[in-house]
């Protein structure tokens, strides 16, 4: 494990655990975290391969699983550039020789793609592994993450298309990732000797330079968005977002909720509480589109079709593409009946956020 995930382990588990002992006088709150509790959180993959666990997949494997849970955003080969920027693209079979990405150098490609600039491989595994499939992280197996991986890297061309990716044979794949020669370690980030001393990095020193403010200050920071009005409640209330320490809040993006807390909420209340609680309204607005239709453009759409529910409710366990544009709606599974039941009343009436 890496002395700064170790950190922020220990972090985590002092504030959400709230140790007697680091509490001091404060005794009977909360308890020392358990082995297993701590074995949950250190999961992290080194770029030195730390951390790697037993296991292997072929691109073959991959391919399967790929079409199953990633196609759905990131395209089938990886291409895709309506959710996600594109995976792969960019490379050349003389940047895998080189380890360096002439593209990103010369701007030969149109954007950035992750292979073009990623530069270590257990980088990919980690990510994938913790973060994906985007409705379902950490579900996927060891062996999972391995073959979809190995898919990713035939993609690039790094890898034959039955190579047998494992715990021993990715550090060969090290040796050929497009951009491994593209990281400097010359930063105050990476500690170490400098190079000049036969080390990496340049032993800390800060590559910054800051002055603070010492005259002319504001007294009060005015925090401003950047989001245009319809999406400012994309992401549900920002205020209620932070930590209950520190000074920096978010914006209060939704209308105050009502004083009387004795009065239930209306469906539409409940429907929309839901749709911005399952992450909805990250993709759809109320009455604006944002990366998929809004609400509104969907129940004007299929206001007629005889069996609207049951289309509705399928479209999103299932999801599907196509049918409005090249933007594909990612399968919802995670989402229980009871709430692909509200949703889908919801927008028959009309998806009031009120």
């Amino acid at each position: 494990m890496s002395k700064y995930s170790k950190t922020l382990i220990a972090a985590a588990l002092v504030f959400a655990a709230g140790s007697a002992a680091a509490f001091g006088d404060y005794t009977g709150i909360g308890r020392e975290a358990t082995p297993a509790e701590v074995e949950a959180w250190d999961i992290d993959v080194r770029p030195d391969f730390k951390g790697l666990p037993a296991g292997k997949g072929t691109a073959a494997d991959g391919e399967i699983l790929w079409e199953e849970q990633c196609a759905s955003c990131h395209g089938i080969f990886g291409e895709s550039n309506e959710v996600f920027t594109p995976l792969v693209g960019g490379t050349t079979k003389e940047d895998i020789e080189t380890g360096r990405v002439r593209a990103l150098a010369e701007g030969g490609f149109p954007q950035r793609t992750t292979m073009m600039k990623v530069p270590t491989v257990a980088t990919l595994f980690d990510y994938i592994r913790r973060a994906m499939p985007w409705t379902s992280p950490k579900s996927l197996s060891d062996d999972d993450v391995y073959a979809l991986l190995a898919y990713m890297l035939n993609l690039a061309e790094v890898v034959p298309y039955d190579y047998e990716l494992n715990e021993q044979t990715i550090r060969e794949v090290q040796e050929r990732m497009p951009n491994r020669n593209g990281m400097t370690t010359d930063h105050g980030m990476w500690p170490g000797a400098p190079a000049s001393a036969g080390g990496m990095g340049n032993g800390g020193i800060p590559d910054v330079q800051n002055v603070a403010c010492m005259s002319n200050c504001k007294d009060e920071v005015e925090l401003v968005s950047a989001l245009p009005e319809h999406a400012r409640d994309a992401h549900g209330n920002l205020a209620d977002q932070n930590r209950v320490v520190g000074a920096v809040r978010g914006q209060q993006t939704v209308e105050p909720a009502a004083d009387d807390a004795s009065k239930a909420p209306s469906e539409a209340q409940a429907g929309h509480a839901a749709a911005k609680e399952n992450g909805c309204t990250a993709c759809h607005g109320l009455n604006n589109k944002i990366v998929g239709p809004s609400f509104a453009e969907i129940e004007n759409k299929y206001r007629d079709k005889a069996d609207i529910g049951e289309y509705l409710a399928e479209k999103i366990r299932k999801g599907g593409f196509g049918v409005w544009g090249n933007v594909p709606m990612p399968p919802q599974g995670h989402l229980s009946d009871e709430d692909v039941e509200l949703l889908v009343r919801w927008i028959q009436q009309g998806a009031k956020a009120q």
